[in-house]
């Protein structure tokens, strides 16, 4: 039988175990919040120096910048951000991301924050890939450093549960004080990475995400970052939710395949210095006539959550295989860089597709719904994370609350569908 003085002494709280996992939450939300917002600050510098241009929802495509500045634009952004992954990537220690931190690999820091600006350089001139994966892996980077440091000194005190929290509700702030969407950037870390929704894993993942993000709006504000129309979604596109949810998935499964074969057999060593600059010239010269294939992906998006008639349909399928294709070819061609906001555009692209059918049938529906029920529904599937992609529309676009039970419904279909198209692909590869 156990002693009572033992049970009594199990049962006390580790005080400095507690007040370790909290000061470090705080001081890590406050200081990746500033890094977030620096990281906003310079993305429109440089696409100010090299386009005069400032990107906003109000105008997210360079369309008013001349033609053959875009093209110089993002072939010297191609040059140079090629030259700097060449640089960090030639010799020992190689680039970690964030689930190798989450394994335990160390980041090297100055080749983390290289990689990282190199990334938000890119984008800044054009260049097509997601910009939200530079803030997640700064912010782990810096968990990781301000870890190292305060248990070598020995003031902290964090089990090896609290150091995988940390690294991941890092990452999730990284995305909310770029992005402004703490729900998301706490699903982020939740859902997506720790894969485990604990109490105490959703209270450190929302402070910091909810910190990081008051402090990135110092930028930014509170503006959205898609502008829509401020309609009621009706009740009727849930019939449009059950079509879009299953094509969604397959759509985004593919791309997701996509995505993570072009990462796997990018172009590394000197060839990284011939393949960046070359996408980077295509780039230019399909943004010659495309402006919005350009960037991370919000132009596309933002156009298609603009329409109200179906005249540019085909307009919007080719420029939404054309920024697939550039996103593809930048991983490819040996870039790193994030994938939600291209997905997004992917999906958007895809509702206005089933809007044509829809057209006439449904009573009071506009296009844009679509778009936006399609670019949840695909970047869920994409990235297998249903209530990340749900909220991280939500949130950024502020919707009415009419949009959920749509969204959910879409979600579900396409994440399902994915889940099971990947599950069969899987099954066949291994029988061959």
């Amino acid at each position: 039988m156990e002693n009572p003085q033992t049970q009594e002494k199990e049962a006390v709280v580790d005080w400095r175990h507690v007040f370790s996992l909290l000061l470090t939450s705080l001081f890590l939300a406050v200081v990746i919040g500033f890094s977030a917002m620096l990281l906003s600050y310079f993305l429109d510098i440089v696409a100010d120096s090299f386009m005069h241009f400032h990107e906003s929802y109000h105008e997210a495509s360079p369309a008013a910048v001349p033609a053959w500045r875009r093209l110089v634009s993002v072939t010297i952004g191609g040059l140079i951000a090629g030259l700097v992954w060449y640089a960090i990537r030639r010799k020992e220690p190689k680039i970690v991301g964030i689930n190798g931190a989450l394994k335990g690999q160390k980041m090297p820091a100055w080749k983390t924050v290289l990689n990282v600006l190199a990334q938000i350089f890119y984008v800044g001139t054009g260049g097509s890939v997601g910009r939200e994966l530079a803030p997640r892996q700064l912010g782990v980077m810096i968990s990781q450093q301000v870890q190292d440091f305060g248990q070598k000194k020995g003031f902290l005190k964090l089990t090896e549960e609290d150091r995988q929290l940390l690294l991941a509700a890092a990452a999730g702030a990284g995305f909310a004080g770029v992005y402004i969407a703490p729900i998301t950037g706490m699903l982020f870390s939740v859902e997506l990475l720790l894969k485990k929704n604990s109490i105490k894993n959703i209270a450190i993942s929302l402070m910091m995400s909810t910190i990081a993000c008051l402090i990135g709006s110092l930028a930014k504000g509170f503006t959205p970052y898609y502008w829509v129309a401020s309609a009621d979604f009706s009740r009727w596109l849930l019939l449009a939710a059950l079509v879009i949810g299953p094509l969604a998935g397959i759509a985004g499964a593919l791309a997701k395949q996509g995505f993570a074969w072009a990462q796997k057999k990018q172009a590394s060593g000197k060839v990284l210095l011939v393949t960046m600059p070359l996408v980077g010239l295509l780039t230019g010269m399909i943004a010659w006539f495309m402006p919005e294939v350009m960037g991370n992906g919000r132009a596309v998006a933002q156009l298609a959550f603009h329409q109200v008639n179906e005249e540019l349909l085909f307009f919007f399928i080719v420029l939404g295989l054309v920024k697939f294709a550039l996103t593809f070819l930048t991983l490819y061609g040996g870039g790193t860089g994030g994938t939600l906001t291209p997905s997004i555009a992917l999906g958007a692209v895809l509702g206005l597709v089933v809007s044509a059918v829809f057209a006439g049938v449904l009573p009071g529906i506009q296009p844009w719904h679509f778009a936006l029920i399609g670019a949840v529904a695909l970047l869920a599937a994409s990235q297998q994370a249903p209530l990340m992609a749900m909220f991280m529309v939500f949130e950024i676009a502020h919707l009415h609350s009419s949009a959920l039970i749509i969204f959910a419904v879409a979600v579900a279909l396409s994440s399902a569908t994915s889940k099971f198209y990947l599950q069969v692909q899987e099954r066949r590869s291994a029988a061959k």
